[in-house]
């Protein structure tokens, strides 16, 4: 009978845990916490229709994503703007400061990574990535299930 593999949670958590510290002086150095990165890495694809949106789609508490989207805001990263469909809502998108502070601190991230990734045949590094990517795109309801 072949050796069980660890289950998936217990090999990435460590992984993810490890380098996020690893992470942590890159965004230390771009003056960014490290939701304030995920918020800045989000809105790229689109602008969110509110706080709460953005929260759910970034699996933040959305009464503690108030402070960081204020913060980004007084720093000209990110603006809010009232949503033409509903007065009500607030669209966050990036400034150009806040897409530049964003694209300068993922560079720096992706090139430490680059050193991690290195320690991977070519072949081993692609498929890495490309199923990293493939699961990472699935609905958060697939992977949890309604068991």
């Amino acid at each position: 009978m072949p050796t069980p593999r660890p289950d998936l949670a217990a090999m990435i958590a460590p992984l993810a845990r490890t380098l996020m510290a690893a992470e942590q002086p890159v965004l230390d150095a771009h003056e960014l916490t490290m939701w304030a990165y995920v918020v800045l890495l989000h809105l790229d694809e689109d602008p969110a229709r509110g706080q709460g949106a953005l929260a759910q789609e970034i699996g933040a508490d959305k009464t503690r994503i108030i402070a960081v989207l204020d913060d980004l805001q007084e720093r000209g990263l990110i603006e809010r703007r009232p949503d033409p469909a509903d007065r009500r809502a607030r669209l966050l998108t990036l400034t150009p400061a806040g897409r530049r502070r964003r694209d300068d601190a993922q560079a720096a991230i992706q090139a430490k990574e680059e050193l991690l990734l290195g320690k991977l045949s070519p072949a081993d590094r692609s498929g890495f990535l490309n199923a990293l990517l493939t699961l990472a795109a699935l609905p958060r309801e697939e992977i949890i299930g309604d068991d």
